[in-house]
């Protein structure tokens, strides 16, 4: 009994310091829908093989869940921006599918509110900078884009110089406290995105 008196002040200090994050569970894979893990059976000939293939990345930042669902295009030695994609266009960084962005809570996109929910993702790639912006029509292809009445966020961001991506991909470099930067890189053109969480 006196034991149970002594360990008592410990569980409490634990009790008090557990971080609520722990509590939070993590989205489900969208890549391991069952249809997916039906079709992963199967052998596809390589000539089959969509060019563009699925991918998804999923990062939890404090207790908030970011997951990104697009479909990676090729470079192929092509010259991208400026030319396969023009600049002054809006256009839809990846294929297929039209890129999505979903958010369990609110955040802040470089200073700026984004409410919790799912978002198709679109681009107007400059050379000095690009317009980011996140539309309400989630569910889309990946073209039109659907118009600027579906737009809930738009952004200016400098692009930045990196080394040669040859396969779109967007990924989390920084993720430290409440804060991170989504990273779209592809050729040597990467973009960040500062990502805020409450």
């Amino acid at each position: 009994m006196q034991r149970a008196w002594l360990l008592a002040p410990v569980f409490l200090l634990i009790a008090c310091n557990r971080d609520p994050g722990r509590d939070v569970k993590p989205m489900a894979n969208p890549m391991s829908a069952p249809a997916a893990s039906a079709a992963s059976s199967e052998i596809i000939p390589a000539d089959e093989v969509r060019k563009s293939q699925a991918a998804a990345v999923s990062q939890r930042i404090a207790n908030t869940e970011i997951t990104v669902t697009y479909s990676r295009p090729v470079a192929r030695g092509r010259e991208l921006f400026g030319a396969l994609v023009p600049y002054d266009t809006v256009w839809n960084p990846g294929a297929d599918q039209a890129t999505a962005i979903d958010f369990t809570r609110d955040v802040q996109i470089n200073n700026q509110p984004l409410k919790t929910g799912k978002y198709s993702l679109w681009a107007i790639p400059r050379r000095e900078s690009w317009t980011m912006i996140f539309s309400r029509a989630a569910d889309v292809y990946h073209t039109p884009y659907p118009g600027e009445q579906q737009d809930a966020l738009r952004l200016e961001v400098r692009p930045e110089q990196g080394l040669h991506m040859e396969t779109l991909a967007f990924y989390f470099p920084i993720v430290e406290g409440k804060d991170a930067v989504l990273r779209l890189h592809w050729g040597t053109v990467m973009v960040p995105l500062a990502i805020r969480v409450p």
